[in-house]
């Protein structure tokens, strides 16, 4: 309230300051030593309201801060209208005063989903300097709330797991699930680790050496066993691996390349001019000298 000022009635003989006017049972203003009517106190002296831009006259309830001074009823929330007397307030641009909820409402954060303030306290999800409310923060593709889930963004765009894996993911040559983490790759086909496997044995084979048969895959071990033709030769399994992967082949019966060699003396017939003798392979020598 004001303080510069005084308001009562003149018992005494004074006469106006300003108008000259006798005071003597009248109403009257006393500031800085002057005396003066009301009139006249609303014309010279009255401090003007920062709001409505009229003066406060003597018998108006006045508001000041900070050399700043407004009618009581003038004193309220820019945004909200609720008055502000008695209550917390914030001096903005432009003289404007604030309660603190709409102080607060104005400096927070704004949601990159429904564009509303973030109020402290509320629960938020921050990303790459965004902030969204937690319950606005959804899935792209489903609109489901992702909230504080795991997610994957693709541009502007954010996806919950499930639907990530649904509409980006690889999808296994076997199973035909997606593939969400690891993997492997053959024949520019992916498949999951755990789909990779030997068919007979089910040992998973990243990583290890494997043949192909017919799109069923085997493990060396399976292979030599289950798959590989015995050499005519020495009875072992021609599997294709290491020493003696070319496989000399003659009806229907197959061997090593160093396996294949005639009966007499020896001599490696790869490649190289054979004679068929009562099932026996010799060179072209050979024969003669039976």
């Amino acid at each position: 309230g004001p303080g510069s000022y005084t308001v009562g009635t003149m018992s005494e003989r004074f006469d106006c300051h300003y108008c000259r006017d006798p005071l003597q049972g009248k109403k009257y203003v006393q500031k800085e030593g002057r005396h003066c009517c009301v009139k006249c106190f609303e014309k010279f002296c009255a401090n003007t309201c920062m709001e409505c831009k009229k003066p406060i006259g003597a018998d108006s309830k006045e508001l000041h801060f900070k050399n700043r001074y407004w009618h009581d009823s003038c004193f309220r929330c820019f945004k909200c209208y609720t008055s502000l007397v008695n209550e917390p307030f914030m001096l903005r641009e432009n003289n404007k005063v604030w309660c603190s909820n709409c102080t607060a409402a104005a400096d927070a954060p704004r949601c990159k989903g429904c564009f509303k303030p973030i109020i402290a306290g509320d629960q938020n999800v921050e990303y790459k300097k965004m902030v969204w409310h937690k319950d606005c923060f959804t899935c792209s593709q489903c609109k489901q709330v992702i909230g504080s889930g795991s997610f994957f963004p693709k541009g502007d765009e954010f996806y919950c797991v499930s639907c990530h894996e649904h509409k980006f993911a690889k999808t296994c040559a076997k199973c035909k699930n997606p593939i969400t983490s690891g993997g492997l790759t053959y024949q520019e086909q992916p498949w999951h680790s755990e789909c990779f496997i030997c068919s007979n044995c089910k040992k998973q084979l990243g990583g290890k050496r494997f043949t192909a048969v017919e799109d069923q895959f085997y493990c060396v071990e399976c292979y030599k066993e289950c798959v590989a033709k015995k050499c005519a030769g020495c009875k072992n399994p021609i599997t294709g691996f290491g020493r003696g992967t070319s496989v000399v082949n003659y009806e229907d019966e197959s061997w090593h390349d160093y396996c294949f060699k005639c009966t007499k003396c020896a001599r490696g017939l790869a490649n190289k001019r054979f004679v068929c003798h009562n099932g026996k392979i010799y060179c072209a020598e050979c024969p003669k000298r039976l």
